[in-house]
């Protein structure tokens, strides 16, 4: 055998074990990314103006799905009849939540002040019978846009098994 044969023979090699060693890093990354975006967390579009301002239409919330101490004040994401919400956190188990005549929120009998809410919070059609005691694992979620938007004026109260996750970060859509 020649040593030209030889040089190519070893390439051959190097380049088999090149392309064996790129694929096993290659593929240990796609289930890592799985893992992290799968199980771990997860991503999803404001498809609405639902949280307006602090979240806009077309933002990327990134949301932490191993979460299971949910706090007043937490945004998160949710399932609600095959539709997925985001919406933030007003009350927790225990709590009796009512929305005034006067489209105030009360939890436990006082007026919630929200320096952070613009908007009124006006009751719907009579959809949801106040005071509404909430029960274990239960939260009362309501949208920062109060005027409209789907929450649980409209369909009660969220079961901490339909929350998919506490939203971590919002990437905005003009940053990208």
């Amino acid at each position: 055998m020649s040593s030209a044969e030889v040089n190519s023979s070893m390439d051959i090699r190097s380049y088999r074990e090149d392309v064996i060693f790129f694929f096993s890093r290659l593929g240990a990354v796609i289930v890592l990314m799985w893992l992290l975006l799968g199980v771990v967390f997860g991503i999803t579009p404001m498809k609405n103006e639902d949280m307006e301002p602090q979240i806009h239409a077309g933002d990327l919330l990134i949301y932490y799905r191993l979460e299971q101490d949910f706090r007043v004040q937490d945004v998160i994401v949710f399932e609600k009849d095959g539709i997925q919400y985001t919406g933030r956190i007003v009350a927790r188990e225990g709590d009796s939540v009512e929305i005034t005549d006067h489209a105030e929120l009360s939890v436990n009998g006082s007026v919630v002040q929200e320096n952070n809410i613009y908007f009124t919070t006006p009751r719907y059609d009579d959809q949801i019978v106040y005071p509404e005691e909430l029960g274990d694992d239960q939260f009362f979620v309501l949208c920062d846009y109060r005027e409209g938007a789907r929450d649980s004026r409209y369909f009660g109260a969220v079961d901490k098994d339909e929350i998919r996750g506490k939203v971590i970060t919002a990437i905005r859509r003009s940053n990208l």
